[in-house]
């Protein structure tokens, strides 16, 4: 790790005024404020065709996870669509793996129009371990996400300080001591 620790954002929500996105601003402000580097990954400036393991260097793919392996921390954000996170952001974990995650601190936060969100986080939680990161305890989870932000900014002042603890959070473990390689991580190549 450099002396600034470096922190991305993988933003999985295609809409033009999305919460997910403004929420992770919150928290890369944060992180910036706490002597890190940020960096946005929007997916809708991501050419990143539907996975396929024979093509697995289609469109943007490389400088994705280039951006994610370079990065100290990573944020996931997501809107729950279903009881789980979005299309796009699965399909961008899909090109990434262990020369990614691995030993990678990484924060998740998730909004939901309805109720909380917590499926998706639940989920990605699964994909992070999966891929032998070390996820935050700390999570985000923004329900009602509707009537939470007004002019960029939040209303909810605890939703707001849960969102600044996490940019806070992805930079003080930074330079978490990872554990022993596990038996997954040695033994999950993925679906050849």
């Amino acid at each position: 790790m450099s002396t600034q620790p470096h922190v991305v954002a993988i933003c999985g929500s295609l809409r033009d005024g999305s919460h997910t996105r403004t929420a992770l601003g919150h928290a890369l402000n944060e992180a910036r404020e706490r002597g890190a580097s940020t960096d946005l990954l929007d997916l809708r400036e991501f050419d990143l065709p539907p996975f396929d393991p024979d093509h697995d260097e289609a469109g943007d793919a490389t400088r994705l996870r280039q951006a994610v392996r370079e990065a100290d921390s990573v944020i996931l954000g997501t809107p729950m669509y279903h009881g789980s996170y979005s299309a796009v952001l699965k399909n961008a974990l899909d090109y990434c793996g262990f020369d990614e995650f691995e030993e990678t601190t990484v924060g998740l936060l998730a909004v939901a129009g309805g109720s909380f969100p917590t499926g998706a986080l639940d989920a990605l939680r699964t994909v992070c371990r999966a891929l032998d990161a070390w996820t935050l305890p700390h999570q985000v989870a923004i329900p009602s996400a509707y009537d939470q932000f007004e002019d960029g900014e939040f209303v909810d002042d605890s939703l707001e300080e849960r969102t600044l603890v996490l940019g806070k959070r992805v930079v003080e473990y930074t330079s978490i001591e990872p554990n022993p390689s596990s038996f997954e991580s040695e033994q999950n190549a993925g679906g050849d």
